[in-house]
C-alpha cells in the first residue's frame, strides 16, 4: 500500500539540512546582534562580534592546513578562546578536541597522538606542559598560543589568527549530521582514556534538551564553573547560545570569584560536580556568605546528601540533580521536580533527589536490566540491575576502538555500567558502579548508601567508600574521609559508631582513613586509587 502522504518533493529539493549546533550561533547573531554573548576577563563580546570572530578563526584554521575531518585540539581554561572553538573548529569542517587542563605531559601527548591533532590551541599558562608533550612527538601539531605572554615556539598567536581571518568566510556546510563534531576523552582512571566521538545531531539535540530541562531562555546568564572540556561543558557551550543567553567565563573556580561573578553579572545558572558544590558551600559557610537571589545549580555525579541540600538552600542554590556519562554528551537523566515534594522535610526531599530520575527529552528510553540476561527488572525500588539507555544523545563510538564500541552498545542498548533500581513512579536510582558494589557475607552493600550516612556527620567534607578484603566476610566497607577542618579531632571508632547508629550495622565501615581524596580532572573521586592504596597496605602487612 502506497504512502498517501508522499508529496513528490524529496529532502534535497526541500533544502532539508542536517542538525548542527552551528545554526545556533548564526541564529542568535541575527536575532540578538548587540546583546552581550560573552563576558570574560579580557573582553566582552556581543553576539555579532562572537559570530564574526568564529568565522574569521575558522578561515585562519583552513589557512593553517586544517581540512574536513581533521582534529583541532584546544587546551584552555574556561575562556572565550575555548568557547569560540566550539564553533570555529566545526565551521572549518574539523573536529574539536577540548583537552583536560589538569593532565600531565604524557597524558597530553597520548591524546594529541591518538586523536591525530593537526592544530593545538593552548593557554600560555600551560606552555611548559605543551613544550614537553609536543617536543616528544614525531609529528607535532601547529601551535597557537592564547593569552598575553609570548611563546618561543609558537607560529601564531590566537588573536593574530582571529584578526587575519576572512570576515566573509562561509562556514563549511555539514553534509551529514552523523559526522563527528567533537572528540572527548574519558577520565582514564584505569589505563589510557578512550576517545568518545560526538556527532552533530547529538550535539544539537543535547543542547536543546539540556536548555529545556534547566528552564533556560534569553534571560539566562550562565557561569562557567563546569569545565568546558568535560563533555563540551555538558552541551551548554551550545545550549546557552541556542537560547541567546550570556556566557560568563571563569578561568578557575574559587569561592570569592564565583560569588563576585554571580553578583556582578546577575548569574542565573551554573553547573558542577559534587566536589565543586561542596567546596563552594564550605567556603561560603566559613566566610558567612550568601546569595542575594536564588541561583540554579545543575549537579552532576553522586546524589546530593541531605546535609548538602540543606546547606545549598541556606546559601541560595537551587539544586537540579543530573546524571550522565561522557558517552551520553553529559546529562542523560534528570530528577524532575514534582510539586508534591514541596512539603517534604529536607531528609525526605533528599531521598527523592537522590534518584537519577527520568531520561532527558533527547533520550528515547531508559530502563534497568538484569546483569545476567538484560531482561527488565520490576519497578519495585529494590531489584537491582544495570542502567541501560537508548536515544539520540549517545556517542558515535570510541575512536579507533571498534571492540569497545560494540561492547558498549550490545543488544541494542548503551550499557552504562551503573547498577540501579527502578521505582514504581518510573524514576531510576543508581545504587553503585558495578565495580563499586561491596559483597559482604553474600550481602550487597551500596557504597553510595554508606557515603550518604557519612555526609550527615558534621565534620565530613568528602567521603568515599570502597571494598576492603576480609578473611571472614570476603569484603567489608572501608571509608576514606576528608574533614572540613583538617585540624579537627576525629577518631575511626567515632565514625564507625556514627554509621552504626544510622544504618544496619553490617553496612557500617570496618575501617576509616582520614585525608584528602584523589580526584579526576572532573572532580570525581578516584576510587581505583583508594583500592590500590588498600591493596598496597595489605601487601605491606603481609610482608611484615
Amino acid at each position: 500500500m502506497g504512502n498517501k502522504y508522499q508529496t513528490g518533493l524529496d529532502k534535497q529539493e526541500a533544502n532539508y539540512s542536517s542538525l548542527t549546533p552551528l545554526s545556533f550561533l548564526r541564529r542568535s547573531a541575527g536575532i540578538y546582534p548587540d546583546k552581550i554573548a560573552v563576558i570574560d576577563d579580557d573582553m566582552t563580546l556581543t553576539y555579532r562580534q562572537l559570530y564574526g570572530r568564529c568565522r574569521r578563526m575558522a578561515s585562519s584554521l583552513v589557512a593553517m592546513g586544517v581540512e574536513p575531518g581533521d582534529t583541532v585540539s584546544v587546551l584552555c581554561f574556561n575562556t572565550h578562546e575555548l568557547l569560540e572553538s566550539h564553533y570555529s573548529v566545526a565551521m572549518a569542517g574539523a573536529v574539536l578536541n577540548a583537552i583536560n587542563t589538569r593532565l600531565d605531559p604524557a597524558g597530553l601527548q597520548f591524546i594529541l597522538e591518538h586523536g591525530e591533532a593537526r592544530v593545538l590551541i593552548y593557554d600560555v599558562e600551560l606552555e611548559a606542559m605543551v613544550e614537553q608533550a609536543t617536543g616528544a612527538m614525531a609529528s607535532p601539531p601547529v601551535l597557537v598560543a592564547a593569552g598575553s605572554r609570548s611563546a618561543a615556539r609558537v607560529r601564531v598567536h590566537y588573536e593574530q589568527a582571529v584578526a587575519s581571518g576572512d570576515p566573509d568566510f562561509v562556514p563549511l556546510p555539514v553534509e551529514d549530521e552523523w559526522d563527528a563534531i567533537a572528540l572527548n576523552y574519558t577520565s582514564g582512571t584505569t589505563g589510557n582514556p578512550k576517545g568518545v566521538v560526538y556527532h552533530h545531531r547529538g550535539a544539537f539535540l543535547a543542547a536543546l534538551s539540556n536548555a529545556m530541562a534547566f528552564d533556560m531562555n534569553a534571560d539566562t546568564v550562565y557561569l562557567w564553573t563546569l569545565p568546558m572540556f568535560h563533555c563540551n561543558g555538558w552541551g551548554y557551550t551550545w545550549a546557552i547560545t541556542a537560547v541567546g543567553g550570556t556566557h560568563v567565563c571563569l578561568r578557575k573556580v574559587q569561592a570569592e570569584a564565583v560569588l563576585t561573578r554571580i553578583e556582578t553579572s546577575k548569574v542565573s545558572h551554573l553547573c558542577g560536580a559534587p566536589v565543586v558544590l561542596n567546596m563552594l558551600l564550605n567556603d561560603f559557610h566559613k566566610k558567612g556568605l550568601a546569595l542575594t537571589q536564588p541561583v540554579q545549580f545543575g549537579l552532576g555525579g553522586a546524589a546530593p546528601p541531605s546535609p548538602v541540600i540543606r546547606r545549598a538552600q541556606e546559601v541560595g542554590f537551587r539544586i537540579t540533580h543530573l546524571y550522565g556519562l561522557t558517552e551520553t554528551y553529559g546529562p542523560s537523566a534528570i530528577c524532575v521536580w514534582q510539586n508534591a515534594w514541596g512539603g517534604l522535610t529536607t531528609d525526605e526531599l533528599a531521598l527523592k533527589m537522590a534518584r537519577q530520575g527520568v531520561g532527558l527529552l533527547a533520550i528515547d528510553d531508559m530502563r534497568v536490566g538484569r546483569v545476567e540476561d538484560g531482561s527488565t527488572v520490576p519497578a519495585d525500588g529494590s531489584t537491582m540491575g544495570e542502567l541501560l539507555i537508548r536515544g539520540n544523545t549517545l556517542m558515535k563510538g570510541y575512536l579507533k576502538n571498534e571492540g569497545s564500541t560494540r561492547e558498549a552498545f550490545r543488544n541494542g542498548w548503551f550499557h552504562t555500567g551503573d547498577l540501579a533500581v527502578m521505582h514504581p513512579d518510573g524514576y531510576a536510582e543508581i545504587k553503585d558502579r558495578a565495580k563499586d558494589i561491596i559483597i559482604s557475607g553474600g550481602e550487597n552493600i551500596s557504597s553510595q548508601e554508606v557515603e550518604e550516612v557519612l555526609y550527615r556527620h558534621p565534620l565530613v567534607l568528602e567521603a568515599a567508600v570502597v571494598a576492603l578484603k576480609d578473611d571472614k566476610w570476603g569484603e567489608v566497607p572501608c571509608a576514606f574521609v576528608a574533614l572540613k577542618d583538617a585540624s579537627a579531632t576525629a577518631t575511626e571508632q567515632e565514625f564507625i559508631g556514627f554509621c552504626k547508629r544510622h544504618m544496619a550495622s553490617f553496612k557500617a565501615p570496618k575501617r576509616v582513613v582520614f585525608g584528602d581524596l584523589p580526584k579526576t580532572s572532573t572532580g570525581k573521586i578516584r576510587k581505583n586509587l583508594l583500592r590500590d592504596q588498600l591493596a598496597q597496605d595489605s601487601l605491606a602487612k603481609g610482608g611484615d
